[in-house]
Formats: structure tokens, C-alpha cells, sequence
């Protein structure tokens, strides 16, 4: 096959909105997805284009130039969806097949300010931040025929890279609840990187981000649990248009974060407890001894550790260290697992320690 030759160049929104005018866009070729976005997904979308943040390259192919109409067709490689949204969102009546899928708004936990709002309800500024958005295009020549654009939109399409569960649910959901759970793991990110409880590699996986979800899950369903994949994926699904206990979650979170950092003064990398098999029950004992495992998700005022609590959390910590700790805490500290009879374990051996020192 030779070379293909592609433009490389930059289109407004209102570039694409006035082909779309025109009849000179073609938005659903015959080698695109039918347009499967939900709402979610095209809301994070308006939000990041008012944020200024890059979206992945569109890709079009110019057609001949019509002998009728004298303007020159413009195909849709790939864009199909995220052009389709804007044109809904912005000015609806361009779509001669719309339907009821595509009406949507901006969500509150993406945007605040635009939640609920049309396009004609926004602000003159940020109307004209949508419409100059600028998009990056890949302009294929018209000489490229249809089997080589389906051999280009399909090899953008698959990937040797395989996502993880947490790279799934990130491109599949985007309501409340992952709103939240990304939200919280982004504050803490400077914590992760002290801590060491995350490489870099582990941060660009959402690994983090994770975690970040089970210890919110731990709170909403009051017990110590294994990672489950099953589980967290149905609270993404659950929680993804309401997420009812969203601000005291939140809250609770970055106390017992906050609190966590404060007692162990910037130390807490070099305790066991940072490890990623063992973080989760620091986190856990934490959390019962400021609110209680078993606690309501009502607004309630946190209680105070103190500090013979927290010496007796240390010294746990040096003897799982030295291998002095009980040799079913020193079995469950050592193994590389998520499950809950680990988890337990030494949650309760942490907790017993505290809360004799009280």
C-alpha cells in the first residue's frame, strides 16, 4: 500500500457547526458506530472543552468537490460521537436524525456552573469558548479509498493494550460517583507519591483511583471487604446519576486522610502501613476509631485519636516490621492480596492495639 497522505491542521467547532449547516460534513459514513455516548459521557465532554483541555485528534476525509453545490464534502474518520454531541448540544436542529439519546446537559458534578443549562442559556463567554474550541485534525486526501479508511479507523480502534478494570469503568462511566472517587484520589495525589504507595506507573493505571473507591465502598457498606471487581463495578453503575451520601463521604475521606498524614508527621512512608497490601487497614482503623465502621452516612462531628492511641498504631506497625507481630498477622501482611480475610485480620490486630491504649 503506498503512503497515505494526510493534512495536519486545526478546525473551530464552529468550523464543523457551519459544514453541518451547509450539508458539506458527513457525519455518519458507513464504517462508523451508530452513536452509543450516554449522557455522562457527552457532559464530560461540553466540560472539558470549557476547561480548555485537548480532546484526541479527529480524523476526515475530503471528498470531490460537489459540481451542484461547488463546496467540497468533508468525511468523518474518526469524531463521529464527540461531533455529534457538540453539534446536539449546541445547535440541535443541524441533526436531521435526532432523536431523544441526544438531548442531554452538563451534569452538576462536572460543571456546576452549566449544570442543567442549553447552549442558549449559557453566558456570551462561555458560548464563545465552545465555539472556538479548537479541535487538531488529520485531513486524509480524497484519493484514499473506503478499504483503506475502514484499515485506518480500525486499527485506531484496537490496541494491544490491554485496559484494566479501572480503565474499563473510566471509559464507560462518567456521573456522580466517578465524578467523586476521581476527585478525591486527585486531592490526595501528592499524599500517594510521599507515601510511595503508588508508583508512577501505577497512578497513569488509575490504581489509585482504586483504591480511592474501596475506601468509600467500606464506608457505605460499614465492613472490611476484598477487592471485587464485581462490587466496585456495580457501584459505579449504581451510583452513576445519584450519589446521596456524596458530601459526607467526601468529608470523612479527607479527614481520615488528613488525619492519618497529621499523626504519623510525614513519616507514615516508612511505616509497613503504606504498603498497597496493608493501606487499606490502616485506612479502615482509622475510619472506626474517628466515625465507626458500623456508623450512619449522616452528618456526624468526627472523634479525636489520641496520642496513645496512635503510639500503640506504631508499635503494631514496628512489629509487623520485625516480624515480632502474631504469625497470622505477619502471613497476612506479607501476601500480595486483596481478599477480605487478610484485610481483616489485620484491621482487627491494629484496632485491638488502639483501642486498649484508649
Amino acid at each position: 500500500m503506498a503512503p497515505i497522505t494526510t493534512q495536519k491542521t486545526i478546525f473551530k467547532v464552529s468550523d464543523f457547526l457551519s459544514w453541518q449547516k451547509n450539508g458539506s460534513l458527513v457525519l455518519s459514513p458507513q464504517f462508523q458506530r451508530n452513536s452509543v455516548w450516554k449522557s455522562g459521557t457527552k457532559s464530560y465532554l461540553i466540560d472539558t472543552m470549557v476547561r480548555g483541555l485537548s480532546i484526541p485528534i479527529i480524523f476526515l476525509r475530503d471528498r470531490l468537490t460537489d459540481f451542484k453545490t461547488f463546496e467540497p464534502k468533508r468525511e468523518v474518520v474518526d469524531g463521529q460521537q464527540r461531533l455529534r454531541t457538540i453539534i446536539a448540544y449546541v445547535t440541535p436542529n443541524l441533526l436531521a436524525d435526532f432523536q431523544e439519546r441526544d438531548d442531554f446537559s452538563v451534569k452538576r458534578s462536572h460543571n456546576a456552573e452549566l449544570a442543567g443549562k442549553r447552549f442558549s442559556e449559557l453566558t456570551q463567554e462561555t458560548q464563545r469558548k465552545i465555539l472556538d474550541y479548537e479541535f487538531s485534525v488529520h485531513v486524509l486526501s480524497p484519493d484514499v479509498d473506503d478499504r483503506e479508511v475502514l484499515q485506518i479507523f480500525r486499527r485506531m480502534n484496537s490496541s494491544n493494550y490491554i485496559l484494566n478494570p479501572q480503565e474499563i469503568r473510566n471509559s464507560q462511566w462518567f456521573g456522580e460517583f466517578k465524578s467523586s472517587m476521581y476527585s478525591l484520589a486527585e486531592e490526595q495525589l501528592g499524599r500517594w507519591r510521599l507515601w510511595k504507595t503508588f508508583s508512577i506507573d501505577d497512578i497513569a493505571r488509575m490504581q489509585e483511583v482504586e483504591l480511592t473507591t474501596e475506601f468509600c465502598l467500606m464506608m457505605i457498606d460499614k465492613d472490611v471487604q476484598g477487592k471485587s471487581r464485581p462490587r466496585i463495578d456495580k457501584a459505579y453503575e449504581k451510583y452513576d446519576e445519584s450519589f446521596p451520601e456524596k458530601a459526607e463521604i467526601e468529608n470523612r475521606f479527607r479527614n481520615v486522610m488528613d488525619t492519618i498524614d497529621e499523626k504519623f508527621g510525614g513519616e507514615f512512608f516508612h511505616s509497613p502501613f503504606s504498603k498497597k497490601t496493608i493501606v487499606y487497614s490502616i485506612f479502615a482503623v482509622f475510619y472506626d476509631l474517628i466515625y465507626g465502621l458500623d456508623s450512619n452516612l449522616h452528618k456526624a462531628k468526627p472523634t479525636s485519636i489520641s496520642p496513645e492511641q496512635v503510639a500503640s498504631i506504631k508499635l503494631a506497625g514496628e512489629r509487623i516490621q520485625k516480624d515480632t507481630a502474631p504469625s497470622d498477622v505477619l502471613e497476612a501482611a506479607s501476601r500480595r492480596t486483596t481478599n477480605p480475610k487478610e484485610r481483616k485480620i489485620l484491621t482487627k490486630y491494629i484496632l485491638q492495639a488502639a483501642k486498649l491504649a484508649k
